[in-house]
């Protein structure tokens, strides 16, 4: 059952040094509102851009479609894997990867005035919220993630490391932080919704480290 009335809930992440924390994804899961439709994405895109995944971190619906574009010259050989599992650039972690749900796309590196080879992948992954760590085979350096959420209140830190959440229905909610650098999970927080704005605050164990431009 869903409340008819709902709060702003606000979060804001820092990381261990008391700096804001960017691309923190953050999720709500609410203890009886379970059946709320969903804002999240169902088709979003991933590119590889000078070496590196565009955006770092996507936030996608379970389901989603999410399309894996080389924008780059040269060819690269990415993977994903849910980050609890081990995908390491060897046969048996890789192995162990795809047994997990992972996946790999060879991509063709982009030719001078055509169109940049792509391919999708749809993230069914079980479990309430899977985080899905990408990387290269042919290029150690490139890191980035895809964050599958069940729950309809899940999105990523802005540059203030703050994740703003309208109407959602009051009642109890656990308030779940995940960073891609953050190895061990911090302990959801139990909070209250009600008509009143609430604001949470959240600090990693970790300084992220810095992406390169």
């Amino acid at each position: 059952m869903i409340s008819a009335h709902a709060g702003t809930v606000q979060v804001s992440v820092i990381d261990r040094d008391g700096k804001p924390a960017q691309d923190a994804v953050v999720v709500l899961v609410h203890a009886t509102a379970r059946n709320a439709s969903t804002n999240l994405p169902m088709q979003a895109t991933v590119a590889n851009e000078k070496m590196q995944f565009m955006p770092a971190v996507t936030v996608v619906a379970k389901g989603a479609k999410v399309r894996f574009v080389n924008n780059d010259p040269w060819d690269h050989h990415v993977r994903g894997a849910p980050t609890n599992s081990v995908f390491a650039n060897t046969p048996e972690a890789y192995a162990a990867g795809r047994n997990a749900g992972g996946f790999e796309l060879r991509l063709q590196g982009k030719d001078e005035g055509k169109p940049a080879k792509f391919q999708d992948v749809t993230m069914s992954q079980t479990g309430p919220q899977t985080a899905v760590a990408l990387g290269c085979f042919l290029h150690g350096s490139m890191r980035g993630s895809v964050y599958v959420s069940d729950s309809p209140w899940a999105a990523k830190t802005n540059a203030e490391g703050i994740a703003t959440f309208d109407s959602v229905p009051d009642g109890a909610v656990q308030v779940r932080v995940w960073h891609a650098d953050q190895l061990v999970d911090l302990p959801l927080q139990a909070v209250t919704v009600t008509s009143a704005p609430l604001q949470v605050k959240s600090q990693l164990q970790v300084v992220p480290r810095r992406r390169r431009i």
